[in-house]
């Protein structure tokens, strides 16, 4: 008789993980609390769906234990998942790293999935929310609102509670708290801050390329590069994204943050000071406060401009802005969540709980959080694809 294997979570990581485990021999049942599947992968990359990357870098993955990504990713690769979505019909495009669907629409590469999973017989049943998953000897009785399902293996791949999309939430973590599996505080990341002045309204709408880095209790630390997008409450873009996940954990724990922006990255201090300087001795007749005009656009020059006519200190004013943080706007707005269920808890080669055999969690639920770029649907396929195929053995090691 083939393992009876349920999953909770008709998500990406759920999806993937029902296609290995029914490969493997599984009788697999999909459990989804929406009315559809894979309602958040239908929203990835602006609907795009940015499958993976094709660079995974040290800094790719973030986690109490980051290095436990990394470990996993060399069970199931980059191209591994290349050649899973090539075998099912995906045609993909690569922009400078970033990896798509060729149609460019999530939607097909859902379809696809689900398509695949019906031919290995998965039963997808949606509008299913699961309430309890409770022992039942060595098996489990997975409860919902309308029936209860015996289960040789569970899969938890509930996702968080990122982002607006209906069914979002924090069931995941709790069924781990009941199998006694420890949670890191799950926080917003991938999502904008909101700063302390009151100067926001006059910069909302821009859009400009600089440097930002994280300064903690006076101490700057990691940076990132990209486009900026000035908002009435603060800032935006990727590369606020990339270090929000920090922000939101340092403000958790009470340390003063700052973002100290470089609206000028190609340059040294002291190029711009020289740059400044040249453009006010060709251009005799202009004002000092027009010297930025042509640099920036109007809305921030105001904001920008150092009013003391030393081309010095509006260079350093440049290279240093200080933005106040507030905070990170909430997890409604956040792409993904930091924290979730500890991985010195969890298998790494299997994503098997080190508590409770046969049971596994995969994607969102688990303390991995991956950097804007197509990372955290690549988390989702290879934790999900782990655990799949490990559910469906008969027979696994101790």
């Amino acid at each position: 008789m083939s393992k009876k294997v349920v999953i909770v979570g008709g998500g990406a990581s759920g999806l993937i993980a029902a296609i290995y485990a029914a490969a493997g021999g599984a009788s697999v049942t999909v459990l989804e609390q929406n009315n559809r599947f894979g309602k958040k992968l239908l929203c990835t990359g602006n609907g795009k769906c940015n499958l993976t990357n094709s660079e995974i870098r040290k800094t790719s993955y973030r986690g109490t234990t980051p290095g436990f990504a990394k470990d996993a990713l060399h069970d199931f690769t980059m191209a591994d998942t290349m050649a899973f979505f090539s075998a099912i019909g995906v045609y993909t495009k690569n922009k400078n790293g970033y990896i798509y669907p060729h149609s460019e629409q999530a939607s097909t590469v859902l379809e696809l999935l689900e398509m695949k999973a019906r031919s290995l017989k998965v039963k997808l049943k949606s509008m299913e929310q699961v309430t309890a998953v409770k022992n039942q000897g060595d098996a489990f009785l997975v409860f919902t609102d309308n029936w209860q399902y015996e289960a040789d293996a569970v899969i938890v791949a509930a996702g968080s509670s990122a982002s607006l999309i209906e069914g979002s939430g924090d069931s995941g973590y709790r069924l781990a708290e009941n199998f006694g599996h420890q949670i890191i505080k799950p926080l917003p990341a991938l999502v904008p801050v909101k700063g302390l002045d009151s100067y926001y309204g006059k910069w909302a709408g821009v859009r400009v390329e600089a440097k930002v880095t994280l300064e903690i209790n006076g101490m700057t630390l990691i940076g990132e590069s990209g486009e900026l997008q000035m908002t009435d409450y603060g800032i935006s873009g990727i590369p606020v994204f990339q270090l929000s996940r920090y922000i939101a954990r340092v403000k958790e724990e009470g340390l003063p943050v700052n973002l100290i922006i470089d609206f000028m990255p190609d340059f040294s201090l002291e190029q711009l000071i020289v740059f400044l300087e040249t453009r006010m001795k060709g251009c005799p007749y202009k004002r000092y406060e027009d010297l930025l005009v042509g640099i920036f656009p109007k809305k921030l020059i105001p904001i920008l401009r150092q009013d003391t006519g030393n081309c010095k200190e509006q260079a350093e004013k440049l290279k240093s802005f200080v933005f106040h943080v507030d905070k990170t706007l909430g997890a409604d707005h956040a792409q993904v969540m930091s924290g979730g269920v500890l991985t010195d808890e969890i298998e790494v080669h299997t994503m098997e709980s080190k508590k409770r055999k046969n049971l596994y969690f995969t994607g969102e639920v688990l303390d991995i959080d991956g950097a804007c770029g197509g990372y955290n649907l690549q988390w989702a396929w290879t934790s999900g694809a782990l655990a799949g195929r490990a559910a469906a053995k008969e027979d696994k090691d101790d």
